[in-house]
């Protein structure tokens, strides 16, 4: 989303906003070098080296008891019985399946009744639950709004969220953290902590305009060039392009990219979607929401002031959308649908789940920001939230290749896990069923990131990511919420756990 998200229009105490952000940052910098001094068990430093894991086995990482600690199920051979198997394919749910669990890997799946459960497996009795595969989001971050064009380094929380969300595989769409980003992945392959599978993308390729100093900007395509390059070489694996690139900085961009098998997805706004998927870019983010190809101002290389205003007069059946969205699928480019962040700024719209992991005054400074939302007597999100919804649908109707993700930037109350589950909702709300929701947020997306022989969906052989919910989110996605258990390469993590051991704290670390 636009990090540039206007709150001035939206209520009248912008002084007082402006206070509680600096009294924010000044909480956040005392209590972080009050931890610098402290022991201080949740802490980056505190984590154990991987000397400390347990020896390698097939299939399953070597835990150090860092990430030990919010394991509940950790053996070689597991048996799921009596569970509703929703293989995440979009095929009708099966009722009363046995799942057994081999070193890491689904190794059979069928009727209770039928299905032998080896002698040695650790037996759970799922009756009345459903598993499903693991969420496979891409457009997810590592840090979150902490004050006024400020973005926290959240590796250590946010990945714990993730995971307790159901999150088995994610792709970072931007990264402020530099190197960070890429350590928290190579620690969670090396077993030293808990949390997803990262796709970990380089920092923004950004040009002049946006104004956000945790951004370095490229003054040409040479230098956009050379940017993917140098974070490749430093162990990033996605590229992301930013809102005012010109177009020779994205075919740059592309063009490496690619030549080094990065893919290269874009939040743009100088560049039409149309001219982006001709210069080759894989995947587009926010859905519709970020199109300009609709404005009659547009200028090339450049974001044309009445963006906003042309998506909200767009006919959704017209021929220039039905022509867009053609194109899009020809080109194979991907779309990634990201509700849960536009809900936060559309009146009338609930309060976001999971608020209360937040450091308590970025609670509060999301929820006065909620309030000012809610009062608003015009916002062109009414209009548009719906209509944006109706065209990720139409796209997806159409055998475009549709993605999940949500964004925990722009004005906060996008909180990693619960959002990841609040975004399957908001598919099923704007028109998909709940198995063409699940589908989306997690075989779909793991045929994009090329991992769709390892997981993504439910079968003899893949990767056992698996998350267990009470109830039957086939029929009633809200069910989607009860997470009970979650599987990652066999190994079963407690969701309760791993919020527990952040919860007020997220902001922090």
């Amino acid at each position: 989303m636009d990090h540039r998200v206007e709150t001035s229009k939206l209520s009248s105490d912008d002084a007082n906003k402006a206070a509680l952000a600096t009294m924010v940052i000044m909480r956040q910098t005392k209590i972080r070098q009050l931890l610098l001094g402290a022991s201080f068990s949740l802490s980056v430093a505190s984590a154990p080296r991987a000397a400390g894991a347990q020896a390698p086995r097939t299939g399953r990482p070597a835990l150090a008891p860092y990430a030990r600690q919010f394991v509940t199920v950790d053996t070689t051979i597991v048996a799921l019985t009596h569970v509703r198997v929703i293989d995440g394919t979009g095929a009708p749910a099966r009722e009363d399946q046995t799942v057994v669990i081999r070193d890491g890997r689904i190794a059979t799946v069928g009727p209770a009744s039928s299905t032998p459960t080896p002698a040695e497996a650790q037996t759970i009795d799922l009756s009345g639950k459903s598993v499903i595969p693991g969420l496979v989001m891409v457009h997810e971050h590592l840090h979150y709004p902490t004050g006024p064009g400020i973005y926290g380094n959240l590796i250590e929380s946010f990945t714990r969220l993730y995971l307790a969300g159901g999150v088995t595989s994610m792709r970072t769409a931007g990264n402020v953290n530099g190197y960070g980003e890429l350590a928290i992945k190579r620690s969670i392959d090396r077993g030293e902590r808990a949390g997803p599978w990262i796709d970990a993308t380089a920092p923004y390729i950004q040009a002049a305009g946006m104004g956000i100093a945790q951004m370095h900007e490229v003054a040409d395509s040479a230098e956009a060039r050379r940017m993917v390059a140098f974070w490749n070489d430093a162990g990033a694996t996605s590229v992301k392009a930013f809102m005012n690139l010109t177009r020779d900085m994205l075919r740059a961009t592309i063009d490496e990219g690619h030549r080094r098998g990065m893919k290269v997805t874009g939040h743009l706004c100088s560049i039409t979607y149309r001219e982006a998927a001709t210069l080759g870019i894989d995947n587009l983010e926010h859905g519709f929401f970020a199109a300009t190809d609709f404005a009659a101002d547009k200028q090339p290389d450049a974001c044309p002031a009445s963006a906003q205003a042309s998506l909200v007069a767009v006919d959704p059946s017209s021929e220039p959308v039905k022509s867009l969205r053609r194109f899009l699928i020809e080109r194979n480019v991907a779309l990634t649908s990201t509700l849960t962040v536009f809900e936060t700024v559309t009146p009338g719209r609930p309060m976001p789940p999971g608020l209360d992991v937040l450091e308590p005054q970025l609670k509060a400074q999301f929820e006065q920001r909620y309030a000012a939302t809610q009062r608003a007597t015009e916002s062109s999100f009414a209009a548009l939230f719906p209509k944006m919804r109706q065209l990720e649908v139409d796209f997806f109707r159409a055998g475009g290749l549709l993605l999940a993700g949500t964004d925990p930037t722009a004005g906060g109350g996008v909180i990693p896990g619960f959002a990841n589950q609040r975004q399957v909702e908001l598919l099923v709300e704007g028109g998909l069923t709940p198995l063409e929701a699940i589908k989306v947020s997690t075989l779909n997306g793991a045929t994009y990131l090329g991992r769709a022989d390892r997981v993504g969906s439910i079968a003899v052989g893949k990767q056992a990511d698996l998350v267990a919910v009470d109830g039957n989110p086939a029929a009633r996605i809200d069910d989607i919420r009860k997470v009970s258990l979650v599987f990652k390469q066999g190994v079963g993590y407690d969701p309760a756990k791993l919020i527990a051991s952040v919860q007020g704290k997220v902001g922090l670390f």
